[in-house]
């Protein structure tokens, strides 16, 4: 514990300006970002009698070894350096969102030549139009389903689009009516772009206009007696008036407006939002925050629009903000929202009528939120911190593991070996911190020589790290030449990989991958660090140089903790193998071609369109390929020749057959990153990056 004493600044150091302030632990990692309007008012308050301060602000001041500043001109610059660190540096000790899963949107891809309705989540990109955010994926699903009788819009993966394409029939959506079918030019690309612009104005509150002209369309095919015509009109109507349903008006019609609310006690405080678009509540999101420090509803109000428009701009930042308490002052945020939309935003407290009425039911599941997190959080604080001390007493630690890393080696039969590091901190998963490895040097079944590789090269960075950035003088640190940031961080602005070192690692193992584990730790001159493994047979706990394990009773706290960041280590790891799997192709007889790579596979099959097609080619129409000499095509004959019967070709990641001309041509891929289908709703695990 520091002594907040130790490195307070000197009087007269503090300028009274508006700036960002930052605190840093003992490792040089920011653990606080905060702004003022005068900096030497604002900082002089943590240095005060510890018995006066926040508990949580105490907590933080007393893990801190050392605050800096930067000078801004305005309270709106203050205010967008705010943002942009927190975001870069994560600190522990902000007001942070405890639900941090990224909610799913309506996307409409209208920057595609056939734009794709789908779901999507993750950070928005440009030329997407974007509806919700919504509670759940299904419920962007349901109203997709009604909605592509009336505005039949490609729903499709651009592997299933092209596949269809190349075998000229179109998917079940296209047989059925709820897909227009570009892919086999049914329609043009300019019909299905309007068509898609249809999609958007409904999704956008414009219903009166499309409902007016079917009604008119039924009325008219009914006097024309083309009754089948009438009735298929007539339930389109339906569709869209119970897509209309799930989302009930509440405001005037056309009113784009986010309602926040707040619930609040002394430790925590549950944010809730309602956003209502054209009228109607279109999506609707909640988080619990921790108060760092005796923060007054303003300023959580300023928080929370910080997190939910910090990456928004234009139509995305609603025209009318409603919120339970205004920050003081107002006009810096009020400002930055109107720069991040382009246009004014009103932020005000309503008053009366429909819109106090609506902000009461947002206050009031900010409250049940607050409630049901409470019940779940008491239990929580006590669980985790119990099980880092049974972790500590059982390993005989000097102090509870705070940050803990654990590794896996994962492979297939010594084929794509790989390594994974997840890394827990005050018992919770820190996701951006993971790593994989990718174990070059040799192949094989070796679990003990890959763990002692990759131990190697973890804490290898991490002495080099220390050995450059270890430690900055005051001299150093008001050096403006050569900023302490700069070496603190990669090009790109990232905190530097692998720069702090845990309080323990655990191995996924018994006790050669212990030893291992332990050996590099000690050719590498560190000390300081405990080392464990988890074998998963009976779950014992290994220590190094001990014959017998540590053994945990099955209902420990600590155990299921240590299991928990195995299992997590073992599904990282095995995601990582199965994804550089994926990326190998096995085409049956063309593996034993000398010579011929993966590439060259990939463009005979996309070519011929199936192995089946490619065995019966000609050496002449093989030929034919780019990148395939005669020689070549003499070879893959020959190799069919001999093979029987012939295998197919096999995506290894999926076990996919691809021998029948309706499969899958190579080189297909399904939805990128951030997205997800609309009918499978598969979303892609998150990734840590790789040495």
């Amino acid at each position: 514990m520091a002594d907040p004493s130790s490195y307070r600044p000197k009087p007269g150091q503090i300028p009274d300006t508006p700036g960002v302030y930052r605190f840093r632990d003992e490792h040089r990692r920011v653990i606080y970002v905060g702004k003022a309007k005068s900096l030497r008012q604002r900082l002089a308050n943590y240095f005060q009698d510890l018995a006066n301060l926040h508990p949580r602000t105490r907590t933080m001041v007393t893990t801190a070894a050392s605050v800096e500043w930067t000078v801004v001109s305005t309270e709106v610059e203050a205010l967008q350096l705010e943002y942009s660190w927190i975001k870069e540096y994560d600190p522990r000790f902000n007001v942070k969102y405890r639900d941090d899963k990224s909610y799913p949107y309506l996307a409409v891809t209208m920057n595609e030549e056939f734009p794709r309705v789908q779901v999507m989540r993750g950070q928005k990109k440009k030329g997407v139009r974007y509806f919700g955010p919504y509670g759940h994926a299904w419920a962007i699903r349901d109203t997709v389903d009604l909605l592509l009788r009336v505005f039949p819009v490609r729903t499709c993966s651009a592997g299933v689009f092209k596949n269809a394409a190349r075998t000229g029939r179109p998917c079940l959506l296209g047989y059925i009516g709820k897909c227009s079918a570009p892919c086999v030019g049914r329609v043009t690309p300019e019909e299905h772009h309007e068509l898609a612009e249809e999609f958007c104005d409904f999704m956008a509150g414009r219903t009166g206009t499309y409902l007016r002209r079917l009604e008119k369309d039924m009325t008219a095919a009914a006097e024309e007696m083309e009754y089948e015509r009438a009735a298929r009109l007539r339930d389109d109507i339906e569709a869209l008036r119970k897509a209309m349903e799930k989302s009930a008006v509440v405001l005037a019609d056309a009113t784009d407006a986010d309602l926040i609310a707040l619930a609040e006690d002394e430790l925590e405080a549950a944010v809730q939002i309602f956003h209502v678009r054209g009228g109607r509540v279109r999506g609707q999101r909640g988080w619990v925050t921790d108060k760092v420090e005796a923060v007054t509803s303003g300023d959580l109000v300023e928080h929370a629009l910080q997190q939910l428009y910090g990456e928004e701009r234009g139509d995305s930042v609603p025209k009318e903000v409603l919120v339970p308490a205004l920050p003081d002052p107002v006009e810096p945020i009020q400002a930055w929202l109107t720069e991040r939309r382009g246009a004014n935003v009103s932020l005000r407290i309503p008053q009366r009528g429909d819109k106090k009425a609506l902000m009461e039911t947002v206050h009031r599941n900010a409250q049940q939120a607050l409630a049901l997190h409470k019940t779940k959080r008491a239990s929580d604080l006590t669980t985790r911190s119990r099980a880092l001390e049974e972790i500590a007493e059982a390993l005989d630690l000097d102090s509870a593991p705070l940050r803990i890393e654990c590794y896996d080696i994962s492979h297939l039969q010594g084929d794509d070996v790989v390594a994974s590091m997840v890394v827990f901190e005050d018992g919770l998963a820190r996701k951006s911190e993971y790593r994989r490895f990718q174990i070059k040097g040799f192949e094989g079944q070796d679990d003990v020589r890959s763990m002692h590789e990759v131990i190697t090269r973890r804490f290898k960075r991490y002495l080099a790290a220390q050995e450059k950035y270890g430690e900055w003088s005051d001299a150093e640190l008001d050096d403006d030449e050569n900023p302490v940031e700069s070496r603190l961080t990669e090009d790109d602005g990232r905190p530097k990989r692998f720069a702090y070192p845990p309080q323990l690692v655990v191995v996924d193992g018994g006790q050669p991958q212990v030893a291992a584990a332990k050996r590099a730790l000690d050719e590498l001159g560190i000390e300081d660090i405990a080392v464990c493994g988890l074998a998963k047979r009976l779950e014992e706990v290994w220590v190094p140089d001990e014959d017998d394990p540590v053994i945990l009773p099955r209902t420990s706290e600590g155990l299921y903790l240590l299991q928990r960041v195995r299992d997590e280590a073992h599904r990282f790891a095995i995601t990582y193998q199965r994804a550089k799997r994926a990326k190998r192709f096995r085409a049956g007889p063309l593996d034993d071609v000398q010579g011929l790579g993966d590439a060259r596979k990939q463009a005979l099959i996309k070519h011929f369109g199936s192995v089946k097609r490619l065995r019966s080619a000609t050496i002449d129409q093989i030929c034919e390929v780019p990148g395939i000499g005669r020689k070549t095509a003499e070879t893959i004959v020959a190799a069919f020749a001999q093979a029987a019967p012939v295998a197919p070709a096999v995506n290894t990641a999926t076990g996919e057959i691809m021998e029948d001309e309706e499969d899958t041509a190579a080189g297909a891929t399904d939805a990128p990153s951030g997205e997800e289908s609309v009918t499978a709703g598969a979303s892609e695990e998150r990734r840590g990056q790789e040495p």
